[in-house]
């Protein structure tokens, strides 16, 4: 074998193995395509179910808060009829004793 023969089998088998790690390289590449897609995918489907555990959050504190008022109104009502009795009291106090 030549000279020449030598160096085109070297380079022959040289290109050779450089054909298989780039195909390995690529399958790689392929991968972790599929995992970033993968992920992705994984990442909007938590954000849409955190989006919907936000909402339902959101609807129960304004449940709760219209509550608060609605037992707040009741609270004020109560006290402002504490408020009636109490005159009424005084008043017929008042009116009793200046009567007799």
């Amino acid at each position: 074998m030549t000279e020449d023969e030598k160096r085109i089998n070297n380079i022959d088998s040289r290109v050779s193995n450089l054909e298989t790690k780039f195909e390995v390289y690529m399958q790689r590449q392929n991968e972790m395509a599929t995992d970033i897609r993968e992920l992705r995918q994984d990442m909007k489907d938590m954000q849409t179910r955190f989006d919907a555990k936000i909402d339902k959050l959101d609807a129960k504190i304004d449940g709760m808060v219209k509550h608060v008022q609605t037992l707040s109104v009741a609270a004020v009502a109560g006290v402002g009829g504490m408020f009636v009795a109490v005159g009424v009291m005084v008043g017929t106090l008042i009116y009793t004793l200046l009567t007799h």
